[in-house]
């Protein structure tokens, strides 16, 4: 069974930065892309960043790109998005999921994290 356990999460300022981490198993990041997602309130999960097992390519929504960055620490076994100039539209629930291949769709991701709430004020 594979466990994500999403934290970082809180309330910045537009324009701040914070790191979410999603913390997994050895087996986890060793044979699954991960990738992170995001539902703000009444609107579908929609995908933010992802990256690859083998090689680390990553794949960004284009509202994030340049701003967002995921990374993958295998000897920790943690993801991690690092989310900088952060706009009150980022605002959402973020999860983290892992599947074999990085796809920007929800139903590709069988395994979530429970979600950790970020909050962007004006």
């Amino acid at each position: 069974q594979v466990q994500l356990v999403e934290s970082g999460g809180g309330s910045v300022q537009a324009g701040g930065s914070l790191r979410l981490s999603c913390a997994t198993s050895r087996r986890t990041i060793s044979v699954f892309a991960m990738a992170w997602f995001r539902q703000a309130p009444g609107k579908e999960r929609e995908f933010v960043a992802g990256i690859s097992r083998s090689s680390g390519d990553t794949v960004y929504a284009d509202s994030v790109k340049g701003r967002f960055t995921i990374s993958r620490d295998s000897a920790k076994n943690m993801v991690y998005l690092q989310m900088n100039s952060l706009k009150p539209e980022d605002t959402a629930v973020y999860y983290c999921a892992s599947s074999l291949v990085v796809v920007t769709t929800a139903g590709g991701y069988a395994s979530w994290g429970q979600g950790t709430q970020v909050t962007v004020s004006s």
